[in-house]
């Protein structure tokens, strides 16, 4: 057996053009090649870089080289062996996640937390992801419904379960009752912050005072006791802000980046 950043250093020495065509781990791929460097790549719903880290990952499989094909576009600047060094240095991380993910098949699940032990913050990727736990969607789905790498999310996964946020159980076992938890002010000040910072986004310079206006205002409406309906009105707000400003193009954009926080 060859390993894949074996197998594309010897094609980079040899300078030839083509791409492979793998199959490994019940998924395909392909990975195109110009002059021996790396240009695109695609493995399922991944494409450039992440997708070539996903087919380093697998453990076993064929391929095939046709030469000659090229892709019509460019995905990736990196060389080669920065994107193999990148893909080693996943594949590492991948065996410390394993030690508590060891299946993609498992379902996250929250654990009760007592009252005023909230203290986390999240970042958006780690938002989107928590606001799909329901208990029942295994990791493999949360993967589908983020549109996120599997790397990355088992990553957040990970972190999750190593703060005692989250358990994980196997499919067989029976599904744990949901504990109905509102958020707390931290968190909402926390989704508060992270749904400006998508607003400035769109915005740029330009619309930054407008911004902070409406986020002033639901910050504080949260600190008042506010609930989950004040991020919501921001939303709103910010969105109105940002379709006067930029168009009802970039107001679409913002609400498709900001949505997975809410869901």
């Amino acid at each position: 057996d060859i390993a894949l950043p074996d197998v594309i250093q010897l094609v980079s020495v040899s300078g030839k053009t083509g791409v492979f065509t793998l199959s490994g781990d019940g998924a395909d791929g392909k990975i195109f090649i110009k002059d021996g460097q790396i240009t695109d790549a695609v493995a399922g719903k991944l494409g450039g870089e992440y997708a070539v880290y996903e087919m380093a990952g697998w453990h076993k499989g064929q391929f095939i080289f046709t030469a000659g094909i090229e892709s019509e576009r460019v995905t990736i600047n990196k060389s080669n062996t920065s994107l193999m060094m990148e893909a080693a240095r996943r594949l590492d991380e991948w065996r410390v996640l394993q030690r508590k993910i060891a299946s993609m098949d498992l379902v996250p699940y929250f654990l009760p937390r007592e009252q005023g032990q909230d203290q986390i913050t999240l970042s958006p990727q780690e938002w989107a992801i928590v606001t799909k736990i329901d208990g029942q969607l295994s990791i493999a789905k949360l993967e589908d419904a983020t549109g996120l790498p599997a790397f990355d999310v088992c990553k957040v996964l990970y972190g999750l379960v190593t703060s005692g946020l989250i358990a994980l159980r196997s499919t067989e076992e029976k599904p744990v009752q949901a504990v109905a938890v509102a958020p707390s002010q931290r968190s909402l000040l926390a989704l508060a912050e992270n749904v400006r910072k998508l607003a400035d986004e769109s915005v740029g310079l330009s619309g930054s005072i407008a911004v902070e206006k409406q986020y002033r205002i639901a910050r504080a409406e949260i600190e008042a006791g506010g609930a989950m309906n004040s991020v919501s009105s921001l939303v709103d707000r910010l969105a109105r802000a940002i379709s006067l400003l930029e168009g009802g193009d970039k107001a679409g954009e913002f609400l498709r980046k900001v949505t997975p926080l809410l869901s």
